[in-house]
């Protein structure tokens, strides 16, 4: 009997100790499904959370552009008028074109400038076809802000090699839609006669304004920062001596007042139809240039931190799983054989996106963060810009369409020259991958930066103030100096691109002894002694500064 319970017992312990152990690892792994499901819990909890500060700093983000147009407005707002003034100047279609792209900098708007040139042509004080090259300069004007939003991601280079690649990819376009249309507007009046007959076509009759749902939004924010007349710009544009010494920062404001859902204006009397306007620069003694170089400075700061904010969230939301979903998404073509679909998709969402939004500038910019963190590819990137230019140009057009009997045809022409502008312009880089030139000139220009970073400040300052105001100097002093100092620049210019890109590639078709292009001097194939040059500077500048 005491052998059997011996026996028993003997038997009974690895039965015990078997269940035990199977209880052991039936706990871990409800310890182990319990802490997975936790972290899945935080991690959707902390991106629920994320969410609406990412709404938020967009919102930021999108108020600081508005205040930054409106700082360069205050600074640089005579001074556009004062350039506009120069009937006879902007009938050279070079100069024209220059004055486009500097008005449309100093004023940070397209739509601002766009005005002016209406403004002017319905006037008499310009015609539609001095015009016409004035338009394709406030095209790349416009595109400068994506290329400064750019520059605050110069802290990865990888970043900021995609980054600036995705905001230039826009400058490219229209730099190459300029060189091509513009000879071409000079030689036969393309887009004039085009515009013409379109605007014969129609039945024109005056209708409401565009809709503005951005600024619906921005404008209970910004207004409560600055308010500007933007009319005096125009006005000094059109020769009009008595808005000479008038502020462009709004003090009087209309009022209204809502009776059975009619709005009626008050009494004969002033002051019963107008008020103080309520902003923090009312009644400021500060001039406009103070003003808006404190704005300026104070947009900038706000721009740069919520695009650095912008960017450490976006990356800590699009990471793992959710990145390469999106990838997927945004960036795959339509299955065989429907691919050459997806980018005319693309063009028709960009398009859409920046009607919506009512600023192509906005836009950009907000994707330019996505290009620099790797969610958007270049290649996709490139529709949506060129879509967004198209989207603008609607916008300006159906913005004519509301203009007095009087400005009616003038300012559908001009919008019309704009849209035609832009859509020749695609017609000429994007229906045929072979002639996507801006993609590969931005990718070379994304790799510059990424080797020497201060290149990014210096293609700023060349492309939209330096180069442009030369042209401008050059052009007061007639045609043939022009012509002459300015087009063996161009070519030398031209020259050491080409053998930049031709070094990086290394073509074979070239023979063995060009592939380096040893024989010509340094500073026409290589950065590298400005970049020397710059760098001893600097370090001048650090030591005067530490004695």
């Amino acid at each position: 009997m005491a052998l059997a319970v011996t026996a028993l017992a003997q038997v009974s312990k690895p039965d015990v100790s078997q269940n035990s152990r199977k209880r052991k690892k039936e706990r871990k792994k409800e310890r182990k499904k319990e802490r997975k499901l936790y972290q899945r819990l935080k991690t959707v909890v902390s991106a629920l959370c994320k969410i609406p500060l990412l709404f938020l700093l967009l919102y930021v983000f999108v108020c600081s552009l508005d205040i930054l147009s409106s700082a360069f407005q205050l600074a640089g707002g005579r001074v556009a008028g004062d350039i506009f003034q120069r009937n006879a100047i902007l009938s050279n279609p070079v100069a024209g074109l220059v004055v486009g792209i500097l008005v449309t900098v100093l004023v940070q708007s397209s739509s601002t400038s766009t005005s002016i040139i209406v403004s002017l042509v319905s006037s008499g004080l310009l015609d539609v076809q001095s015009a016409i090259p004035i338009i394709m300069g406030s095209n790349i004007g416009t595109s400068v802000t994506n290329t400064i939003v750019a520059l605050m991601q110069a802290g990865e280079r990888d970043e900021f090699e995609r980054a600036f690649a995705g905001a230039t990819v826009h400058d490219c376009f229209n730099w190459l839609s300029v060189l091509v249309l513009l000879p071409l507007e000079a030689a036969s009046g393309l887009l004039r006669r085009l515009s013409q007959a379109i605007v014969k076509m129609l039945q024109l009759s005056s209708g409401e304004e565009a809709p503005e749902l951005l600024k619906v939004l921005t404008e209970p924010l910004t207004k409560m920062i600055i308010q500007l007349d933007r009319s005096v710009i125009t006005a000094i544009a059109t020769g009009d001596q008595s808005v000479r010494n008038l502020s462009l920062v709004k003090q009087w404001c209309p009022t209204t007042t809502t009776k059975d859902n009619d709005t009626t204006w008050g009494t004969h009397n002033l002051s019963d139809h107008t008020q103080k306007c309520r902003h923090l620069f009312v009644g400021c003694s500060l001039s406009d240039l103070a003003i808006g170089l404190i704005l300026l400075s104070c947009s900038l700061l706000v721009l740069c931190s919520c695009l650095i904010l912008l960017v450490k969230l976006l990356n800590s939301l699009l990471k793992g799983q959710v990145a390469t979903a999106i990838n997927r998404v945004v960036n795959t073509d339509f299955p065989f054989p429907f691919a050459w679909l997806t980018g005319y998709l693309a063009l028709l969402v960009g398009a859409g996106m920046t009607f919506l939004v009512q600023s192509s500038s906005v836009f950009t910019s907000a994707i330019t963060p996505l290009i620099g963190i790797g969610v958007i590819s270049i290649e996709r990137a490139y529709p949506l810009t060129l879509g967004s230019n198209l989207g603008t140009t609607t916008t300006a057009t159906l913005a004519a369409l509301a203009s007095p009997g009087d400005k009616l045809a003038a300012a559908t022409q001009v919008a019309l020259c704009h849209f035609f502008f832009n859509l020749l312009g695609i017609l000429l880089w994007y229906p045929i991958p072979a002639t996507r030139l801006p993609i590969r000139m931005a990718r070379a220009l994304g790799k510059q930066t990424a080797r020497y970073r201060w290149f990014a400040v210096l293609y700023l300052l060349l492309c939209f103030l330096l180069l442009p105001s030369f042209v401008f100097a050059l052009s007061l002093a007639g045609w043939e100096v022009m012509i002459g100092v300015g087009a063996p620049i161009v070519a030398v210019i031209s020259f050491c691109a080409t053998v930049n890109v031709l070094q990086d590639r290394r073509p074979d078709w070239l023979p063995h002894g060009l592939q380096s292009w040893g024989f010509l001097p340094v500073w026409m194939r290589s950065l590298q002694p400005l970049d020397d040059l710059i760098t001893r500077m600097t370090l001048w500048c650090r030591q005067g500064r530490s004695k």
